[in-house]
């Protein structure tokens, strides 16, 4: 039986699933929001990485639980995705529920500090996140930092 959900560090990831999860975000951030930017930021590195497979083993949810010290002083959750075939499914507040289930399993109850795209903001909430009041474009999208105490 298939995994669905799998959750390990840098090391670990197989070739497969390391171009998978590439592919994935670049067909959403770079390919359909049109904006190009380097996603390759070289903090995949000191993350561990949560990957939802279907049935054929593709990759259709991910998301990355960025170590402390790395984007913010806190743990951070970025990459944030759902394959475009599998939204509107749940599978997304699924994705959220299992990265701060392992989040917590990795480094405790911990502040988790993301960089939400402002229309998410909503969606964000729902997980106990509160907008630290700090907007800003990133990549030439509104974004607004949000915590989770």
């Amino acid at each position: 039986m298939l995994q669905k959900w799998k959750v390990c560090s840098y090391d670990d990831l197989s070739k497969q699933e390391l171009h998978q999860l590439m592919i994935l975000r670049q067909n959403v951030f770079i390919v359909e929001q049109n904006c190009p930017y380097k996603d390759a930021d070289n903090k995949d590195f000191n993350s561990h990485h949560l990957m939802r497979f279907n049935e054929n083993t593709q990759i259709i949810a991910y998301l990355r639980i960025v170590a402390p010290g790395i984007s913010y002083k806190e743990v951070s959750l970025g990459r944030i995705v759902t394959d475009i075939d599998n939204r509107g499914t749940g599978l997304g507040i699924e994705l959220m529920k299992m990265g701060l289930q392992f989040t917590e399993s990795i480094y405790g109850k911990v502040d988790i500090r993301i960089s939400a795209q402002t229309h998410l903001v909503p969606f964000y909430k729902k997980f106990d996140f509160e907008s630290t009041g700090k907007q800003y474009l990133e990549d030439d999208i509104p974004h607004t930092e949000m915590i989770r105490y």
